[in-house]
């Protein structure tokens, strides 16, 4: 008896080709990822966060590195915005993710119990539910612990929120950037929220 059940699921999941069948295995598939393969990944990296989307351009350079620390915002050019860190061209050459990243990359993420400058992390704040990702430009020691102050390569400046990003913000630190994939997240967050709208 159980042994013809399994068979029967079996078929209905991987050779019956009907709606249902679609339907049970994309949903299948959300289940085994978001509480199997996610929580795996994250237990192995040391992260609530193992993967996360890019869903804005505010790490994106424009053109080669030399053109984007040289170009800019206005008046001011990144070499300048970094310069007031403290950090050089060829410091920056050694940072991960030196060339930056585009919205719609993968970014998979290790735990960051102590983010060096340079290193590009992801932290959460109150004011939005989705998480930011950006480079840290200062380290400091406040009220016996490390503080961090990040920016996006591709901004103008830093944002109020980023100014003090306390080590219990911290979700992760980018490690590997996979190009484009996060596209499949963004287009169905796209769907649903034009679904919300009509």
């Amino acid at each position: 008896m159980a042994q013809s059940l399994w068979r029967r699921f079996w078929h209905f999941i991987w050779v019956e080709d009907s709606a249902a069948s679609w339907i049970a295995n994309v949903l299948l598939a959300f289940i085994i990822i978001k509480f199997l393969v996610y929580p795996g990944l994250g237990f192995v990296f040391g992260t609530t966060h193992p993967i996360v989307a890019v869903v804005s351009g505010s790490m994106e350079h424009d053109g080669s590195f030399d053109q984007w620390w040289a170009g800019g915002c206005g008046a001011m050019s990144q070499e300048s915005l970094y310069t007031a860190y403290e950090i050089s061209k060829s410091q920056f050459k050694e940072f991960p993710q030196k060339e930056g990243f585009n919205k719609g990359d993968i970014m998979i993420l290790m735990g960051a119990d102590d983010p060096k400058v340079g290193d590009v992390i992801v932290y959460s704040i109150k004011e939005q539910p989705d998480p930011i990702i950006h480079r840290v430009v200062v380290k400091k020691m406040d009220d016996g612990h490390n503080v961090y102050k990040t920016k996006g390569d591709h901004n103008c400046g830093v944002n109020p929120f980023e100014e003090r990003i306390e080590p219990d913000q911290v979700l992760g630190r980018a490690v590997l950037r996979v190009p484009l994939l996060g596209w499949v997240k963004l287009a169905f967050m796209e769907l649903v929220w034009w679904i919300m709208s009509l």
